[in-house]
């Protein structure tokens, strides 16, 4: 049973740094896609990353990127997102997903989520 768990949410003023971390159990990531996504309050969960853990191949959301960078531990079967600048539109919740290529999120797996907050 594959199992996502986050961590490395917390407050920060805008302009600050924080690292996420999805560790991740139960699967051979080799042949996964690992994705970041976050939902502020009242809106719908959205794209920020992804990466292909085979190749470390990357993308990012417009709004993250430049200021954010996703990595991968193969060692550690963790992946990482640094988000620096923060602004207080990044405060949301944080979701870390893992799915197989060529399927769908929906088909995947996703963490429980951690808090970002920015404050101006």
């Amino acid at each position: 049973q594959v199992q996502l768990v986050e961590s490395g949410g917390g407050l920060v003023q805008a302009g600050g740094s924080l690292r996420l971390s999805c560790a991740a159990s139960g699967g051979t990531f080799s042949s996964y896609v690992m994705g970041w996504f976050r939902q502020a309050p009242g809106k719908e969960r959205e794209f920020v990353s992804v990466i292909n853990w085979s190749d470390g191949s990357t993308a990012y959301a417009d709004a993250v990127k430049g200021r954010s960078t996703i990595s991968r531990d193969n060692a550690k079967n963790t992946v990482y997102l640094q988000m620096n600048s923060l602004k207080p539109e990044d405060t949301a919740v944080y979701y870390c997903a893992a799915r197989a290529r060529g399927s769908a999120w929906t088909q995947g797996y996703w963490g429980q989520g951690t808090q970002v907050t920015v404050s101006s």
